[in-house]
């Protein structure tokens, strides 16, 4: 199964919803899709993504 995932209130400016929102139908995703896609977009550019847990070898048999 997918990871949970954390719910927050995120107050923006009206006009920057609107552009994100309009930039989201644009690349056929949902405002908080593409709020997410951009963080992590950003955060991986910074190298700040956490790095991924390697695989425990012994269960891949």
């Amino acid at each position: 199964m997918g990871k949970e995932k954390k719910a927050f209130a995120l107050r923006l400016d009206p006009d920057l919803h609107r552009a994100i929102e309009q930039w989201a139908n644009d690349e056929f995703r949902s405002v908080n899709g593409h709020i997410e896609f951009l963080l992590r977009e950003a955060l991986g550019k910074a190298g700040r993504l956490p790095k991924p847990a390697p695989s425990n070898p012994a269960n891949n048999e």
